[in-house]
């Protein structure tokens, strides 16, 4: 018995005497200085950027265009009001393109299916190409079809397709999160499988659907490779139009503003990072919202 007893707390004891090693206490105070230093750098950052930017935040960074040889008349105005149109064109392609995508692949497909597994595959490494591949593929494409490159159009395609996979895998995961009760209570009922997608399984993860959906529409604010990448305009004296009307987006204007050596530009620059920074956590403070408000728990 004293054998087995000592066998049985033998794993615990070199469990504990582990986790108390000087590797393991080593370890753990290299990855806490790790994050002290990330969070110090972007604490900085952001105190710094907003010391800067704040004096012009003012009518001017919002209601006038930008300016090539007065800093102080330079605003932000066509860049925000692209980037609100580029915005609302990808949500309109990319939300209901992904959404029907995640619905198929998960309520109908046959995983049997070759071509179901091929698309399965794609799609995870879909997700991880970064950006400027999406803005490659995207002028491939315009040129083949004979579309304007520096127009809205064009880039809200390179911004949905950057963000259909982050769609399709987030609203395949709300659903996979529904009980499989509430489909199969449908389907007993008598309601076919659309019905029951319709009625049941999609309005049941919704909230998940919301949430995945504006956090990946965040990313898309944020990014600027694939439209610079697209020739997009760092100079707009109006205002975009339509959809194949010229634009420029707040990224593309931060880059712009940053690479001149006036000190006006960079606060300017600054201004406008805290307009893009105020934007995202607006929109990431309404995922949270959505989520916190109608999620459910089974």
């Amino acid at each position: 018995m004293a054998s087995i007893g000592s066998i049985a707390t033998a794993p615990l004891k070199a469990r504990r005497a582990g986790d108390h090693s000087g590797t393991s206490i080593g370890f753990l105070i290299a990855l806490w200085l790790a994050m002290a230093f990330a969070v110090i750098a972007l604490v900085t950052l952001l105190v710094t950027t907003f010391l800067d930017g704040y004096p012009r935040l003012d009518g001017r960074l919002f209601f006038d265009y930008s300016s090539l040889v007065i800093p102080e008349r330079a605003g932000a105005r066509a860049a925000i009001l692209g980037s609100l149109l580029v915005i609302i064109t990808t949500a309109l392609m990319a939300i209901p393109l992904g959404v029907a995508a995640a619905i198929y692949l998960e309520e109908f497909a046959d995983e049997r299916r070759w071509y179901n597994r091929l698309i399965e595959v794609n799609l995870q490494n879909l997700a991880a190409v970064p950006a400027i591949v999406y803005g490659l593929l995207t002028a491939g494409f315009a040129l083949t079809i004979g579309l304007e490159r520096r127009v809205v159009l064009t880039g809200a395609i390179a911004l949905a397709l950057l963000i259909l996979p982050v769609i399709i895998i987030t609203t395949r995961e709300a659903m996979r999160a529904v009980p499989a009760e509430i489909r199969q209570g449908s389907l007993a009922l008598g309601a076919t499988p659309l019905q029951t997608v319709w009625k049941q399984t999609l309005p049941s993860a919704l909230p998940g659907v919301a949430t995945g959906t504006i956090l990946a529409l965040s990313r898309a604010l944020g990014e600027a490779a694939p439209l610079l990448l697209l020739g997009g305009l760092v100079f707009v004296s109006y205002d975009p139009n339509g959809l194949l009307s010229g634009f420029t987006t707040l990224p593309i204007q931060i880059f712009n503003w940053t690479g001149r050596p006036e000190d006006a530009f960079q606060e300017v620059a600054s201004a406008a990072i805290i307009v893009l920074l105020g934007l995202l956590l607006l929109m990431n403070a309404l995922a949270i919202v959505i989520r916190n408000r109608y999620q459910r728990s089974w």
